[in-house]
């Protein structure tokens, strides 16, 4: 294999949409590498080092099954983005910082409203100008949220329960997001002083980057029994939040690669990158990393339900009626960045393993316990977002996903330019105009930052729901158009 490229020659097709790596003695690979993608999305991560990442994650120690990549994949740290792996304990399994990221628990949430689509969008620019100043994005850009150390650790280790009790969240808001808001066993004593210091004034805060708020309408829907089930409904208004655990996710994830740098020496474990830097589960370093981790990604959901509050009183105020007489809901909220400890049947054989998804979403069929009540019959949403010039989608878990992929898909259409190299294509054209040509209303912090997230940098999201839709990880539910887009 090569370090720099990967020739598509050397994969082997499964069927139209999956793809195998064979096992390579060269990188010491326990399991095989398994990509789930067309052909031309396969084209357009050939060359990015994506692929020869699936396959060196593959030859981390207890990975389970195969190391799996989404079809939204491309280059990221360690691991791809879209990548996903998971490892069993009882094999000698490790957990990899690389393969969760730095943007810990960055997710998506839609919320639904009984807003129509020809009310707002003569309101469209207006509303878009009320929301511009009031939902705090941006790089460093802090909030209006401010939680002294007793309650910050609170809101660290109980996410939105705390939030709950803090009447800043409903219960309806904790019961429609993965895992309650909140994952047992995290411990904000994990986080150093200065993880906490980068998280005390980002409560309630956007972001830069892909991060985003979109104001979008149901274009169609494909299921009408499970759209219900969520609440949508055509032409009904939604608002998309895309935001993670800002600097303090970020700082976390440094601090634990630093932490564990000498792990894998101590422990035996040989590696074919170093960005593969891990430490097995249940180890000091391990158990450390999880408190961390498990603190940041609660951090993250309070964050969004906290850009969440925000975003109801804009809309009280500019629609003159409360939040719940616009009836402005939480479908649900997915993490696309994390690790988590589930149960998985692997060969016939239940087991306890540790899941990464980095950069992919969880998509549980019908019937899971881990479901709230409200989609326990009809199966978890999953989320998908476009760029901000063409559709989301929300999807709906399928058993597939549990028999191929750890109950995973994909988490959004996937980059195909670096932001460097958006940026410079773009050039003087103006993208705000180019947007509205387009039929979104755009606010942007830079134009650069707009630039960079320029429609044409990422990947045609109906391709990427095509591929899991073929794959049977998840099905098609609802498609969302963008109105109004708001980023950093």
């Amino acid at each position: 294999m090569s370090d720099k490229a990967f020739s598509l020659s050397q994969l082997e097709p499964i069927d139209e949409v999956t793809w195998r790596i064979p096992m390579d003695d060269r990188y010491g690979m326990r399991v095989e590498g398994r990509i789930y993608a067309d052909r031309e999305l396969l084209q357009s991560a050939s060359g990015d080092g994506s692929m020869l990442q699936v396959a060196k994650v593959a030859c981390l120690p207890g990975i389970q099954g195969a190391s799996l990549a989404m079809p939204d994949i491309h280059c990221g740290y360690g691991f791809c983005i879209g990548g996903v792996a998971a490892t069993d304990p009882n094999a000698g399994g490790v957990v990899s910082p690389g393969g969760v990221g730095y943007d810990i628990n960055c997710g998506v949430r839609l919320l639904r409203s009984r807003l129509d689509f020809s009310e707002v969008t003569p309101r469209i620019e207006s509303l878009m100008e009320a929301l511009f100043p009031r939902i705090p994005a941006g790089m460093g850009e802090g909030g209006p949220f401010r939680f002294e150390k007793s309650r910050m650790t609170k809101l660290l280790e109980r996410g939105c329960h705390f939030l709950e009790a803090e009447g800043l969240a409903t219960a309806a808001d904790v019961e429609h997001t993965e895992s309650g808001g909140c994952l047992e066993g995290a411990d904000a004593s994990a986080l150093s002083v200065r993880a906490i210091q980068r998280g005390e004034k980002q409560c309630g805060t956007l972001g830069s980057g892909n991060h985003f708020l979109e104001i979008q309408y149901v274009d169609e829907i494909f299921d009408e029994s499970v759209a219900a089930a969520m609440g949508l409904r055509e032409n009904g208004i939604c608002v998309m939040l895309h935001s993670g655990s800002r600097g303090l996710g970020y700082q976390v994830c440094d601090d634990a690669l630093r932490a564990m740098r000498v792990a894998p020496a101590k422990y035996g474990i040989e590696l074919p990158d170093r960005q593969l830097i891990c430490a097995p589960l249940g180890s000091v370093e391990a158990e450390q990393y999880f408190a961390g981790m498990r603190a940041a990604a609660n951090y993250a959901w309070a964050n969004r339900q906290l850009l969440t509050m925000q975003v109801r009183d804009v809309f009280a105020d500019f629609f003159g009626e409360s939040a719940e007489q616009l009836e402005l809901e939480l479908v649900y909220d997915v993490a696309h960045n994390i690790a988590k400890i589930e149960h998985h049947t692997v060969d016939g054989v239940e087991k306890e393993l540790c899941v990464h998804r980095k950069g992919a979403a969880r998509a549980f069929p019908a019937g899971h316990p881990e479901l709230p009540p409200a989609y326990r019959e009809v199966g978890q949403p999953v989320l998908i977002p476009g760029d901000m010039g063409r559709e989301s989608w929300v999807l709906v878990g399928q058993p597939g996903a549990m028999a191929k992929t750890f109950g995973t898909t994909c988490h959004g259409a996937g980059r195909l330019m670096s932001r460097t190299r958006a940026a410079a294509e773009a050039g003087e054209r103006n993208m705000y105009d180019e947007m509205r040509q387009r039929g979104v209303v755009a606010c942007c912090r830079s134009r650069r930052g707009l630039a960079e997230e320029q429609p044409d940098a990422y990947k045609e999201v109906s391709r990427v729901v095509h591929v899991v839709e073929q794959a049977g990880l998840a099905s098609r539910v609802a498609r969302l158009k963008p109105m109004g887009v708001l980023k950093g």
